[in-house]
């Protein structure tokens, strides 16, 4: 596969609540657009070694969500909708007409969000490791969701550890376990615990019976919940891999490049 560049083209748009978000562009005008959602306490760039693997024809719009990178904001909601209205705004400001969406785990919340705001534009979602944490969603009972919260609320820190905990797999390397734990562990706390809230209050079978494209997801082995596919496997293409911990897109981005195209039906 020919690697394409990933400088970047570093754009802001702005929105309500004092938001500006930041985002990057690479690749033709016109070309078939890819659009990356990064997940929570991540951040647009994770994508780029990614990128680099894809057609030297395609687009790729990396969006900061709100809080996140260098995007800021002084909203006090961090709602799954909100952060689909962020990216639309990247995508009109872009004029995009047709894309695939890539969410990696939270972002893929997002991506089925944006899908739902703009269903001319969206052709189809495409999460990574993401979708298939019951524990997490679908919108899950008041009392669970108070007591993960918890968590954080007493230790931010401790809370962000038990996440890069849960992602990784028994031959992750604990080097870049850590790596993943300092970059998340920058989020501000309030972001982050406001972000879990909202994410934990959202619904995702709703969503999913509101969006009528095809929607996959690239699945950890080690990671994935036998009950997702049982529940979702006739709506949700569950794509199991062993490339990696719940990150792999920056450990494998060759090999995820790689099934992103084989999984990718529209253009």
């Amino acid at each position: 596969m020919v690697m394409t560049s990933v400088d970047e083209s570093v754009r802001t748009v702005s929105r309500s609540d004092r938001t500006v978000i930041s985002y990057s562009v690479v690749g033709p005008a016109h070309g078939p657009t890819w659009v990356y959602v990064h997940g929570w306490g991540c951040r647009r760039t994770d994508f780029d070694p990614v990128a680099a693997f894809l057609p030297e024809g395609d687009r790729v719009v990396s969006v900061d969500l709100a809080g996140h990178g260098d995007s800021t904001s002084a909203r006090a909601a961090w709602t799954m909708a909100e952060f689909a209205r962020d990216v639309a705004a990247v995508l009109v400001a872009e004029s995009v007409e047709r894309c695939v969406v890539v969410g990696h785990s939270l972002g893929g919340a997002v991506a089925l969000e944006l899908a739902r705001l703009l269903p001319d534009t969206v052709t189809e979602v495409i999460g990574l490791d993401s979708f298939h944490y019951l524990g997490l969603y679908p919108a899950i009972e008041d009392a669970a969701a108070r007591g993960l919260l918890q968590t954080f609320e007493d230790d931010f820190s401790s809370g962000v550890r038990s996440l890069v905990v849960m992602g990784s797999v028994p031959d992750t390397d604990p080097g870049f376990a850590e790596a993943i734990f300092a970059k998340a562990s920058r989020l501000v706390p309030a972001v982050g615990i406001g972000t879990l809230a909202e994410m934990l209050r959202w619904d995702m079978d709703e969503a999913l019976a509101a969006v009528p494209h095809p929607v996959a997801t690239l699945a950890v082995r080690g990671l994935l919940d036998p009950a997702a596919p049982e529940r979702y496997g006739d709506r949700i293409d569950f794509v199991v891999h062993e490339l990696g911990s719940h990150h792999f897109l920056l450990e494998r981005p060759e090999e995820t490049a790689a099934l992103l195209l084989a999984t990718r039906t529209t253009a």
